[in-house]
């Protein structure tokens, strides 16, 4: 079912709309054509009523200085590029130093403050736009097409399209923040991860990745049976003091299938979260430089208070010729899909 809300007028005068997708278990998804932000996941839980298990903002005002990036659509590159420089068929692209020296998710002209032609079904909703030519600093006219479905069985899924008429950089993705007990209940600690992952991404201090592919066998990282947060963000590994929490690449099984990635658990309302990808990464990223910022509801968002489980290709994949690469072929299409399974009753 769909329901189509008024969100207000941006800035530039454009009138924006919230799309409510629900199915028949009473799981509701809110998205917006601003953006193609995700606003709000609301799912059954323990105690017989629904969790928004997403941290955000109330009015489109604040989601026009989303800084933070709370639900938002990520393109044309998503995460970092090193140095703030690329080169795509022998032709050096200097972009936007938005992180340090280096670019972050493609800068300050962000793909979620745009305004995106929508189309919907009973249980969708699409959003595209057209990037022109060197938006960002890329190259290449590109067609971008994101579509949310939510099914009877409590799945998001996120499709993905792009293609552009010049080679160029294709790394999307989602950069919502869960908290599976509640956008307003505070750090996660008590809420359990696993990540299907042998091997993750070290960085330097920058939080770029340095090259190598360390397994994650021995360290803090080593997620592959379920482990709860708390004591995982407390260890005394380097890579967690350096980036004060999580906020790494870890590499999953790279054959184009759809399998899962991660799955979270919040012991407070029950439900889990299954992530799936068909992509060949996923950056785990723990809300480390969330300070006291105003959310939904006049919560207050603190450190650690969400996760973010954004399904990508590489952090600087463009610059490591050992990563898959990320540029794309004119003419050459990108497809992928990223499923958020939802899930109400016992622990992990």
């Amino acid at each position: 079912m769909l329901q189509i809300v008024d969100f207000g007028i941006t800035r530039n005068g454009q009138a924006v709309h919230r799309f409510v997708l629900s199915n028949g278990a009473g799981m509701e998804v809110e998205v917006s054509d601003f953006g193609a932000c995700i606003l709000a996941i609301r799912v059954p839980d323990l105690r017989g009523g629904k969790t928004d298990v997403l941290l955000g903002f109330d009015t489109l005002a604040e989601y026009e200085e989303n800084t933070v990036n709370f639900g938002a659509f990520i393109g044309r590159n998503a995460n970092r590029i090193a140095n703030a420089r690329t080169v795509i068929d022998g032709v050096t692209y200097e972009l936007e130093a938005n992180r340090g020296p280096h670019n972050l998710h493609s800068g300050s002209n962000k793909s979620h403050l745009k305004v995106y032609a929508a189309r919907w079904g009973e249980d969708y909703v699409e959003f595209s736009r057209l990037s022109p030519h060197m938006e960002q600093g890329f190259p290449g006219n590109l067609t971008q097409t994101i579509r949310y479905t939510l099914t009877e069985e409590g799945t998001l899924r996120i499709c993905y399209e792009a293609v552009s008429d010049q080679t160029t950089i294709i790394n999307l993705t989602n950069h919502s923040h869960f908290n599976l007990s509640g956008h307003d209940s505070g750090p996660i600690y008590d809420q359990v991860l696993s990540i299907d992952a042998d091997a993750y991404l070290p960085t330097d201090e920058t939080l770029v990745p340095t090259g190598e592919i360390r397994a994650v066998e021995g360290t803090a990282m080593d997620l592959r049976q379920p482990k709860a947060l708390g004591p995982v963000l407390e260890a005394a590994d380097s890579q967690i003091r350096l980036a004060g929490g999580i906020d790494h690449n870890f590499n999953l099984r790279w054959d184009r299938t759809l399998k899962q990635a991660a799955r979270l658990h919040s012991p407070r309302s029950g439900i889990s979260m299954e992530v799936w990808t068909d992509l060949c990464g996923v950056q785990i990223y723990t809300c480390n430089l969330l300070d006291h910022r105003r959310g939904k509801g006049g919560a207050y968002y603190e450190r650690h208070c969400g996760i973010c489980l954004e399904t990508q290709y590489y952090p600087n994949a463009c610059n490591e010729p050992a990563f898959p690469s990320p540029i794309f072929p004119a003419g050459t299409a990108y497809q992928s899909v990223t499923e958020y399974r939802f899930s109400t009753g016992a622990p992990l």
